[in-house]
């Protein structure tokens, strides 16, 4: 907020750049029968979690443009995995990292939710009872960048 009480993007400027990385994740909740075809590959639009995983790399490269006041950011890397963690339940975990003076937590936060998003659009034509539920921040790190000897 500014002095007027209006929101306003964050100066970090003056930030010195760091090493950051952050990991999120979230769950995607359907019938044990729709997560065999995911699983599977077995899907009337085809196979879910590639096109999800490629989903959530792509929407951590777009936060900047797709949550108002989050800065732009050059990701470094970002993956999106997935595991069956119960007859039910598909785990998305994204990770996102940066050498970079703010934060990268936005953009894992984004490749799980829209991973997730794909999983649903997927598969909402076999299964009516879809849950995404549980998106969350697991850990967010920060380090000073090592500077290379030469």
């Amino acid at each position: 907020m500014n002095a007027a009480g209006h929101a306003q993007m964050v100066d970090v400027g003056e930030k010195p750049p760091l090493k950051r990385r952050a990991v999120a994740e979230g769950r995607f909740v359907a019938a044990p029968a729709t997560l065999d075809r995911v699983m599977a590959g077995d899907l009337p639009k085809g196979e879910a979690l590639a096109v999800a995983r490629v989903a959530g790399i792509m929407a951590a490269k777009k936060c900047g443009e797709l949550i108002p006041l989050c800065h732009p950011l050059p990701v470094d890397f970002v993956t999106v995995d997935f595991a069956r963690t119960a007859p039910d339940t598909v785990t998305v975990t994204a990770a996102a990292g940066i050498v970079a003076k703010t934060g990268i937590e936005m953009e894992a936060l984004t490749a799980v939710s829209v991973a997730c998003l794909t999983l649903y659009d997927m598969t909402k034509a076999v299964d009516q009872g879809l849950l995404i539920e549980g998106v969350h921040l697991v850990e967010k790190t920060k380090a000073a960048v090592e500077s290379s000897a030469r």
